[in-house]
């Protein structure tokens, strides 16, 4: 029986769907405009476009897995949290099966990325592997034994929406002082500007504090104690064998460094054994992981 698998990464500019081998190589892969504008009948056609294109490659195909930003609601299965906001409170799933006629497993962005870094990329091997997603949102994922753990509310590795302080910036979620609104990417550039007047990217941050303009190199020392705090505290709940970091803020350098460091600061015990490492498969964890969820 053919091991070919079909995954599909359904964001909000673009989809991207993938043909994985047996030993999880992208076999074909291919992507096309979200087109939101649209609106939600329109996006649900360009799936079935897509999976129809890559169905010619694996005839046999019974099942695909769909990663996307937000989750199955565990109270009526629609899409919540989406940023793809036409998708919200309604029934991705069911609809997609009724239209491919396959089996549809749907997972949220950041589970496939762990799952995809955990069996093919940077943690493979791992028993118990946290996945970071550190950008534009902060989000993560848990994998043990190769499988996703989602959790009883679908809710497990939301490190994002854990409080590191209370009286902090209020949070979309409706907490105040998330990991999310204090060292997301906007995060930085609202905190930022709030120093300077001045709206920058985080890259750009960085480029000053490293230069050694003073208020950059302030906000990139609270950002990277803050990542440690952070940190510290899933590690003291879970003690993963290995945490992979993506997003578009894991190729900040001192992460690595002065980051894990200040995860040191902060975690329970007197050594930190953890391997903190930069993810191996960038922009495609997503779809590989997508494709993995129907093994």
């Amino acid at each position: 029986m053919s091991q070919l698998r079909i995954g599909i990464d359904l964001g909000g500019t673009k989809i991207e769907g993938v043909v994985l081998d047996e030993q999880h190589r992208p076999i074909f892969r291919t992507r096309i405009p979200t087109e939101q504008h649209g609106g939600y009948d329109h996006i649900i056609n360009r799936i079935v476009m897509l999976v129809d294109k890559l169905r010619a490659h694996v005839p046999a195909c019974t099942a695909i897995g769909i990663g996307t930003p937000g989750a199955l609601s565990s109270v009526d299965g629609t899409l919540k949290n989406s940023n793809t906001v036409c998708l919200n409170g309604r029934d991705v799933h069911g609809d997609l099966e009724r239209r491919l006629g396959l089996r549809v497993v749907m997972e949220n962005d950041a589970n496939c990325f762990a799952l995809a870094e955990a069996v093919a990329g940077a943690a493979h091997g791992a028993e118990l592997v946290f996945g970071v997603i550190l950008g534009t949102g902060v989000g993560g994922g848990l994998v043990i034994n190769g499988k996703v753990r989602r959790g009883l509310q679908h809710i497990a590795g939301e490190w994002g929406h854990h409080s590191i302080d209370p009286n902090g910036p209020a949070c979309f979620c409706g907490q105040r002082g998330c990991v999310e609104a204090h060292i997301a990417g906007p995060a930085m550039t609202r905190q930022y500007g709030a120093l300077t007047g001045e709206q920058l990217p985080m890259r750009e941050i960085v480029t000053r504090a490293r230069a050694g303009e003073a208020q950059a190199s302030q906000l990139f020392e609270r950002f990277l104690d803050r990542f440690g705090r952070a940190l510290a505290n899933v590690l003291d709940i879970v003690d993963p064998d290995v945490v992979v970091l993506g997003g578009g803020l894991s190729n900040i350098d001192e992460l690595y460094t002065r980051g894990r460091d200040a995860v040191r600061r902060y975690v329970c015990n007197d050594e930190l054994r953890t391997p903190i490492v930069r993810h191996q498969l960038g922009d495609s964890a997503g779809v590989i992981g997508a494709a993995l969820l129907v093994a």
